[in-house]
Parts: structure tokens; sequence; C-alpha cells
């Protein structure tokens, strides 16, 4: 018996191969670069964060020099948490830098220094040196006003108690860890999640 040849149509796997492809791209969200890039420790807690009502206390290095950052989720409790500081610093901010100040994950620059960090361009703002931290000494606290005003905040926009989350790196000395646990815990902040990387039971 003569053998004929087959051939396969590969058109229609073709078209739907750019179709999911298409698909992942336009559903994708891109990671934002972030300010103060940290190394989180390696842990098997799948335990997710809240997507809503959620400050978040980062620590790390930069410029070989300890650096805290401090963010909240949601631009209305971004905006309110602004208002509250402007307050208490008798300092002036326009409806505009409210604005630019709402689309800002997470920043590091005392209250100060916002005007100048809001003036920015979004791209210059996460360059090396830019952000110097927020002031959390003794004689010039300014992290521990920043929680009292989001979780102010928090209550007056979403009327919740905001949660809260520590994001430091795995090479991060213990006493700066415990320097910030304690500023939670003087405003009996008692519970609040350690952020961490996912990785496998077998290591």
């Amino acid at each position: 018996m003569s053998k004929k040849a087959t051939a396969i149509d590969m058109t229609a796997m073709c078209d739907v191969a750019f179709l999911l492809l298409t698909f992942f791209i336009l559903t994708a969200t891109a990671k934002l670069p972030e300010p103060l890039p940290v190394d989180t420790p390696s842990s098997t807690v799948k335990t997710k964060l809240p997507e809503t009502d959620l400050a978040t206390i980062v620590i790390g290095k930069s410029d070989e020099k300890e650096r805290v950052f401090f963010g909240v989720k949601g631009r209305d409790v971004r905006m309110k948490t602004l208002e509250f500081m402007a307050q208490k610093y008798n300092v002036t901010f326009t409806q505009a830098e409210l604005e630019q100040f709402s689309l800002i994950d997470e920043f590091g620059v005392p209250i100060e220094g916002m005007k100048q960090l809001l003036a920015m361009k979004s791209s210059e703002r996460i360059k090396p040196g830019v952000q110097l931290g927020i002031p959390c000494d003794s004689l010039n606290n300014q992290l521990k006003e920043w929680i009292y005003t989001a979780r102010q905040a928090n209550i007056d926009v979403a009327q919740k108690e905001l949660h809260f989350a520590i994001r430091g790196d795995a090479k991060q000395m213990y006493p700066q860890i415990r320097k910030i646990m304690d500023i939670l815990q003087d405003q009996k902040i008692n519970s609040f999640n350690l952020v961490t990387g996912l990785r496998g039971k077998d290591f």
C-alpha cells in the first residue's frame, strides 16, 4: 500500500496561542519599583496581607545607613493622613499636592521635605539617595506621628481600624526592628504582621 504524507493544520493552535498571550499581557499588572528594596527573610507561611486598611513600615539600608519608609493602602486614606500631618506640623499642601501624594505607595522623607518630593517625577523619587528615611529617634519621632494620623484617617474614611505590617530586610539588625515594634506598642498596637518571602518546606 502506498503511504500518504499527513499534514496538520496549525493555524487554529497558533490563533489560540496568540489570543492567550494577548490576554496575559493586557491583564498583567507591572510591578512598581520600590524606593527602598528589601530582601525579606524566607518563611513557609502563606497568610496573605489584607488588600485594604493596611499600613506598611519598611526597614532597610540605603547608602549603608538604616532607612525607614511608610505606606498606607487607599488613596483617600493617604490624602487624609497627609492633611492631619500638615495640621500637626503647620505645613500647607495644595490640592494638587494632596492628589499627588495619594499616588505614592511608600515614602521615606521628613514632613519638611514632602513638598520637594511631591514636585519630583516618579522616576526621580525612586533613585537611591533621594529619600533618606522618616525620622524615628527620640528627639524627632515623625514615624510615630505618621502611624497615629494614619489610624485616624482610616477611621474617618473607612470606619475601620488600620492593620500594620513590618517589612524588613533579612540582614537587618534586630534592634532596629525592635525599635519599630516599640513605637507600635506605645500606641497599643500589639498585633501586626511581619512580611516574609515564601520558600519551600524542604529547605
